[in-house]
């Protein structure tokens, strides 16, 4: 069932949805939709409304809701992906994929070792294509908020950030480290079931984190996480920690013994 992403006010009256601008469109154009079939929609508040078409103006869809339930997509706790900018169109891929992992904000940040670096010029265009990426993929595996996906900013806002959260992964290759699953197991410990924890996950570029970064992470605070034997591209590192991530929270039963 075609699956859209509302504000509340676009609820109204009892039990009525707006569904306007290009969704409008997308159902009248593109999905040739008729009166009297259904779509999902989300109100990003974590709840989803099985809705009938109604009417069709234009720029406007009218539907009714017909059933109302409490989402179950969405993984117990809050993670916030910081990735630094990596080459050519690999940001896309991660930003698809991490939001069907279950990443409810994105940032891209600029380190000392990116080659991409960011420019004025163009980034307006860039933030639109990334935004479309997270609602397609936000719409396709189901999700029931609309992940966020936030201007590019540079490594030392990301540190700045730090503070905002319960549990920030800093991905290193270097020396120091903890194995990731150990930290996620110490983290169940800690938060229980985990709900309503803030978790930053932080990956770098294709020449990862310089010295310097990583002490700065690790005097803010940072886990130093390291992700295996293997050395993860910058594009599948972010999928392979939120993976490892919801098996934890979301995936693992508790033990029997």
């Amino acid at each position: 069932m075609p699956r859209f992403f509302i504000r509340q006010d676009q609820i109204y009256g009892n039990g009525w949805v707006r569904i306007l601008g290009e969704d409008a469109h997308h159902i009248s154009r593109s999905l040739r939709m008729a009166a009297g079939e259904h779509i999902t929609v989300c109100d990003m508040q974590g709840f989803s409304y099985d809705c009938r078409l109604e009417q069709f103006e234009d720029g406007c869809v009218t539907a009714q809701i017909v059933n109302v339930t409490k989402a179950d997509t969405e993984p117990p706790c809050h993670i916030h992906l910081f990735q630094a900018l990596p080459k050519g169109d690999k940001l896309d891929t991660v930003i698809q994929k991490a939001v069907e992992c279950g990443a409810s904000e994105i940032t891209p940040f600029e380190s000392e070792r990116c080659v991409v670096r960011i420019r004025a010029d163009g980034e307006e265009k860039k933030q639109q294509r990334r935004e479309r990426i997270a609602a397609e993929a936000a719409k396709q595996c189901g999700r029931a908020i609309l992940p966020v996906v936030h201007p590019s900013i540079v490594f030392g806002e990301v540190i700045d950030a730090f503070a905002a959260f319960d549990v920030v992964l800093f991905c290193y290759e270097g020396d120091g480290t903890t194995p990731l699953g150990r930290v996620l197991s110490r983290i169940k410990e800690k938060f229980g079931k985990v709900d309503a924890v803030r978790v930053a996950v932080v990956i770098g570029s294709e020449g990862g984190f310089s010295l310097t970064e990583a002490d700065a992470a690790r005097r803010a605070g940072a886990h130093m996480v390291g992700l295996g034997k293997r050395i993860l591209r910058t594009e599948t590192a972010s999928g392979f920690v939120l993976a490892c991530l919801a098996y934890e929270t979301e995936l693992k039963e508790p033990s029997m013994i």
